[in-house]
């Protein structure tokens, strides 16, 4: 998969701005809020149909304008991809796969496989569940139309059955049938994700593990795991004993929603234990797994994305992550950073062509 040009239109701080990209590495440079990680955001957007960094649509607008326009050429297997994303104040996001528009939004994911490494992936570790579940929906759902259909589905019957038991709460009433009918509906749709999350992370704990030795030398022993209660109980189950307790707290407390996941190194919460430099080596072993995952499965090599990923990290550990670049098994990354110069440095010691973009 190759990203050979891109065109912003009023997209975050970028008035107009046209880049013609190496088929290899590209490097994003200049001083903070000059929108290094604004261009790398494009690109995911143009992937994924969203901002990585801002999930509220319009602030990704320009300020003073009412539009903005992401427009990309990408090559995959040797056909060309024309896909632009634009938004209008007031108005629905269109994205047109080669100028035909998509119903659903949805449909896109999938055609264009990428992974990103941020700053921003700190979230992973220090906020609550619901971010790491967002991870590994969004792994499964690169590459599984029906994982994400259900994900749908799940979550649309979720919020129909806690707006009931609001319902029942505000009324002070109770209906054990059309509860019923919603508690059958998210075992239908939550189960065969349960099982397909369940399957995912039996195949990437092993990837992810290796990754890890990798970039932190092999000298620290780190595990993930899945969190589910569905490990040893049956869904339809979890839900009938537990409607009490929902009807007190007026909201689905069992399910699919509440799965996590468990990051660990020697034993001990990362959150707690890991240093900077541990946790970012966490998190880039993470992503990682996750390319070497989407490629697998994809049989397409996705785009890389690395956003200011050197910063908090020694040079040995830098050194680890040059060295797993610098191999056939990627394809065209990106890269952003606020020194130019050892920007250049790390590039050079990448064996590739390379492209050097100074905003």
């Amino acid at each position: 998969m190759l990203l050979k040009n891109l065109s912003l239109i009023n997209y975050k701080n970028f008035e107009s701005r046209d880049f013609e990209f190496d088929t290899k590495i590209n490097c994003f440079v200049g001083a903070n809020g000059i929108g290094k990680t604004n261009a790398l955001d494009a690109i995911y957007h143009l992937s994924l149909g969203k901002s990585y960094f801002n999930p509220i649509a319009t602030q990704n607008i320009r300020h003073s304008s009412d539009f903005f326009v992401i427009d990309g050429t990408f090559e995959k297997e040797e056909r060309e991809e024309k896909i632009i994303c634009s938004l209008k104040r007031g108005a629905k996001k269109i994205i047109k796969r080669n100028a035909k528009a998509y119903d659903r939004l949805s449909d896109h994911i999938g055609l264009i496989p990428l992974v990103i490494i941020s700053p921003a992936d700190s979230d992973l570790i220090v906020e609550g569940s619901d971010t790491r579940r967002k991870f590994i929906d969004g792994v499964i759902s690169q590459s599984d139309k029906v994982y994400l259909q259900d994900l749908i589905k799940y979550n649309k019957v979720l919020s129909q059955r806690n707006s009931l038991l609001k319902y029942f709460a505000a009324n002070q009433t109770f209906d054990a049938i059309t509860l019923a009918v919603y508690n059958e509906q998210l075992v239908e749709y939550g189960t065969p994700i349960y099982e397909k999350r369940a399957a995912f992370l039996k195949t990437f704990i092993p990837i992810f593990k290796e990754q890890y030795a990798i970039i932190s030398g092999a000298n620290e022993a780190v595990t993930l795991s899945y969190e589910s209660k569905l490990l040893n109980n049956e869904f339809i189950s979890l839900l009938e004993k537990n409607i009490d307790r929902d009807k007190a707290l007026q909201y689905t407390s069992v399910g699919i929603h509440k799965d996590d996941l468990s990051f660990k190194i020697t034993d001990y919460p990362i959150k707690k234990f890991g240093s900077q430099g541990q946790q970012k080596s966490f998190l880039i072993a993470l992503k990682f797994a996750q390319f070497h995952f989407m490629k697998e499965l994809s049989k397409t090599t996705p785009i890389l994305l690395l956003d200011d990923i050197f910063d908090k990290l020694d040079e040995d550990r830098v050194g680890h992550i040059i060295a797993l670049v610098d191999n056939e098994n990627f394809g065209q990354i990106f890269i952003s950073d606020t020194h130019p110069e050892r920007t250049e440095n790390v590039v050079k010691n990448i064996h590739q062509s390379y492209k050097i973009f100074k905003l």
